[in-house]
């Protein structure tokens, strides 16, 4: 049950909230939130199930909702919260404005720490080794720096030194190019505290005020890592963690892609070979007296690996690729032909992945133990580690391929595609297509509580598609809560459908386009176009670009200029009482807050069906049909509804807003489907032209 000390705090909060902020209105479906996230992790509703998911929609104030709900509970029962979100932009939006606000109302202190993958961080031993043009050593780069890069280098230690930068790449004030920062970046093979040279490496430091922060901001990605090397590894143990998923609806991808692995043939017999001529100098460097066995262990897994990779290229290669040089196997099963080797090459990148671990041990151990020298040991250590990382993916990609497919649930995908970067090479790709058992695994059955949160996690209207995606039930014991905006859709916008001479399957659709986007642009100040397709993007553009110029209309095409530098031209515009037009594609119909007078009309040109181009949404689809279901009903229509209703959303951001939606796309009152894709939209006042 809620205990008195938890339901006093959340008051309080709430109290200082309303005295803080002069225009405070109280929010019905805030509170509501709050108390439910609350009572969910005391047990209230099922004591072995503390899970809430929440669709909150816009203007609802989610974060500060689970902000209420979860720290106030943590703090007084030992726990620690977790917060996840899918971008950065809400990272920082928490990390720099939301939890310091909540910090100063909340009555009892707590600390918080925005947390990275170590590979954000550099390493301070690395860095004093590059540091010294006298004693540079080059088994850290690829190539030798430039006088400039250099600079910057030294320039970097110094700084760190004076205890001026914190060794965090993006506190940097200018970008540092990706092959300096690799050469310097933190691993988990040569940089960790039980080196005494690294007890004060920066990663060390964040990890430290980790472990001893109360809130901790994450991505789904470093959550991911985490979860998947067993929990409590880089992040605080599971059992003891309160998590708040925000962007809950990006989480079963993300989940996805963490899962998948992929390596290309030549690429790794090219490593591979550089490896087996090291081998023996890494072995002296670890004591060939002690490391010859590991030594002879690497060297016959090489031995193994590289003609069996070959062989298996010569096998692929006969395969008849598609126009995108793809080739996938159908429900994900190998022909006989390839079991045998890739169970040879599981085994053996396995072996050679242990061997060389072991090596590397033996040079740390060395290291230690003042057996050798650092100036010896380093160089050793880095070459180790840049292979240990390419075994490491080497035996996941050859796992997932040995592995043979379940009679239950989904198959694995894999496919070979076309090497564009070195001609005659394949890329092997496997990935789940299913990952909400993993993540049942890994989170939900561990957690001590869990909130997902999303302006849209429902699909229809329901959250069945959205459960099946991250390993949930309804009726699991789950808590599940569909909260309204609280914006008056209804007298705010309108929703117009206007007459089209054809639907988006007809060939001169992009012609009709043209016409029609003219005309509900006109006398309009502010307007957001969204495209299915960046080439019909394109084409409407070249077609009345220079109709808008003589009207003195600022036409602004996503990819003509960065996100931050359009985004400002349209700002600056409006403001000066110019019409400005945005043109973008699916990225621009999430995450974009044009607020007030910067959006009043939004044009969305077709329903957002994603075609299963991609080799994983064609084996999923493959999947659903061989299951007896329909790949249309059960995949796209549910996707093509989330991302209708985060379209819309873009119109009205705040309270006062106002504004109009125009869908050019007939099939939502044409055909069968459509009908649940516009119950599931806000209830805004509908325009249906005849």
């Amino acid at each position: 049950m809620l205990s008195p000390a938890v339901k006093s705090d959340i008051r309080a909060c709430y109290q200082t909230l309303q005295d803080q902020l002069p225009h405070f209105i109280p929010r019905k479906a805030q509170n509501y939130l709050v108390a439910e996230l609350a009572k969910t992790l005391a047990g209230d509703y099922e004591p072995k199930r503390r899970l809430l998911v929440a669709e909150a929609g816009t203007g609802v104030g989610k974060s500060m909702a689970y902000l209420m709900g979860a720290i106030p509970f943590a703090l007084n029962n030992n726990k620690k919260v977790v917060i996840s979100t899918a971008t950065v932009a809400l990272q920082e939006q928490l990390a720099n404005k939301d939890i310091p606000f909540f910090h100063r109302i909340c009555p009892k202190p707590f600390d918080f720490i925005l947390a990275k993958g170590r590979q954000r961080y550099c390493c301070a031993h690395k860095l004093s080794a590059v540091a010294d043009t006298e004693s540079i050593q080059g088994a850290l780069f690829t190539q030798k720096p430039k006088r400039s890069e250099q600079l910057l280098l030294n320039d970097l230690y110094a700084t760190l030194s004076q205890g001026k930068w914190d060794g965090d790449r993006d506190s940097w004030p200018k970008p540092i190019a990706d092959h300096l920062w690799q050469a310097i970046a933190s691993d988990k093979h040569t940089c960790h505290a039980g080196l005494p040279a690294h007890r004060g490496c920066p990663f060390a430091k964040a990890r430290e005020a980790m472990d001893k922060a109360d809130v901790v901001v994450v991505n789904h990605s470093l959550l991911l890592a985490d979860l998947e090397l067993g929990g409590g590894v880089i992040l605080p143990e599971p059992e003891q963690c309160l998590y708040m998923i925000d962007e809950a609806h990006h989480l079963p991808t993300v989940a996805r892609d963490f899962s998948a692995a992929s390596a290309s043939l030549l690429g790794v017999i090219s490593w591979l070979e550089k490896l087996n001529q090291a081998t023996t100098k890494l072995g002296n460097t670890a004591d060939i007296k002690r490391a010859h066995r590991f030594v002879d262990s690497l060297l016959e897994a090489i031995q193994t690996l590289i003609p069996g990779l070959r062989e298996i290229k010569q096998q692929l290669s006969q395969l008849p690729l598609n126009e995108d040089g793809c080739y996938r196997f159908a429900d994900g099963e190998l022909p006989d032909a390839l079991i045998s080797p890739s169970e040879q090459l599981k085994t053996a990148s396995k072996k050679a992945h242990q061997a060389l671990g072991k090596i590397h041990d033996l040079i740390n151990e060395r290291l230690k133990e003042n057996d050798i020298s650092a100036k010896l040991a380093d160089p050793a250590l880095a070459e180790t580690a840049f292979f240990l990382q390419r075994l490491e993916n080497l035996e996941k990609v050859w796992a997932l391929m040995a592995q043979p497919n379940s009679d239950k649930g989904a198959p694995l995908a894999r496919w070979v595609q076309a090497c564009r970067e070195r001609e005659g090479d394949l890329w092997v790709h496997v990935s789940p297509l299913e990952v909400g058992w993993r993540l049942d695994q890994m989170l939900w059955s561990r957690a001590a509580g869990v909130g997902l949160f999303s302006a849209t996690l429902r699909a229809l209207n329901r959250f069945s598609y959205f459960c099946r995606q991250v390993g949930l039930s309804e009726t699991d014991g789950s808590r599940y809560l569909a909260l309204p905006s609280p914006f008056d859709y209804a007298n705010k916008a309108r929703l117009v459908i206007p007459t089209m001479p054809c639907e988006p399957q007809a060939s001169d659709f992009t012609d009709a386009l043209n016409e029609k986007i003219l005309e509900h642009l006109e006398g309009e100040r502010a307007s957001l176009v969204l495209f299915a397709s960046y080439w019909q993007m394109k084409q409407v553009t070249q077609a009345i670009e220079s109709t808008c110029k003589q009207r003195g209309w600022q036409l602004l095409c996503q990819g003509s200029q960065s996100r931050t530098a359009l985004l400002k031209a349209h700002q600056q515009a409006v403001n000066a009482d110019k019409t400005s037009i945005i043109f973008g594609t699916g990225s621009f119909s999430e995450g974009l807050d044009l607020p007030g007078k910067l959006l009043t009309n939004l044009i969305i040109t077709k329903i957002p069906f994603a075609v299963p181009t991609s080799p994983v949404e064609e084996a999923h689809a493959e999947y659903i049909e061989r299951c007896g279901g329909n790949p249309f009903l059960q995949i796209a229509v549910p996707e093509a509804s989330k991302k209708l209703v985060q379209s819309v959303g873009r119109l009205l951001r705040k309270e006062e807003d106002s504004g109009k939606v125009v869908l050019l796309d007939r099939r939502i009152i044409t055909r069968r489907y459509g009908q649940s894709l516009l119950d599931s939209l806000p209830p805004f006042e509908r325009v249906i032209e005849p």
